[in-house]
């Protein structure tokens, strides 16, 4: 299944309560990736400041205040609008963002047509993956023993780095 969600988003980068900028932002959604949100902002430079956090975050953020550390998101008034904050921390600074709410919960009803809440592992075939994992199946090399084994298996390492 190859189902993409886009969305352009008209955010504002929060300065001050009185500043702030228009940031073009686009939302991407892969059912490839269920569980995966992705925001992508285009802030002038070659190539957009990318996000990817838990669509859940998104889901549950557009009707109350989640999220820990790196990504929060919560809902809003802002002059009778709804809007949808989202707080981002990283090494190189924070950031806090506002869009319209109608705008990122449009896009959330569309991946959740695409793939349900509570389904994405459905999408993803573990199962499936996990086996061929295991069995060195379609497209795989897989080798299951540590390269070198540790003093306490009783086996010898070969100092030359062969392996039988």
């Amino acid at each position: 299944m190859d189902i993409v969600v886009e969305r352009d988003l008209d955010v504002r980068l929060m300065l001050s309560p009185e500043h702030s900028l228009p940031v073009p932002a686009r939302l991407t959604y892969r059912a490839k990736d269920p569980y995966a949100a992705h925001i992508a902002f285009h802030i002038g430079s070659g190539a957009p400041v990318a996000w990817t956090f838990a669509r859940e975050l998104l889901i549950e953020g557009v009707s109350r205040p989640c999220g820990e550390g790196d990504v929060r998101v919560w809902p809003v008034k802002v002059q009778g609008r709804d809007v949808i904050c989202l707080a981002l921390s990283s090494p190189d600074g924070d950031a806090l963002l506002e869009t319209s709410a109608a705008g990122v919960c449009a896009w959330l009803e569309r991946t959740l047509r695409a793939v349900p809440q509570g389904r994405e592992c459905e999408v993803l075939s573990l199962d499936t993956a996990l086996a061929e994992l295991l069995t060195g199946g379609p497209g795989h090399d897989v080798r299951l023993r540590d390269p070198e084994p540790s003093d306490e298996s009783g086996e010898s390492s070969d100092p030359a780095g062969s392996t039988p």
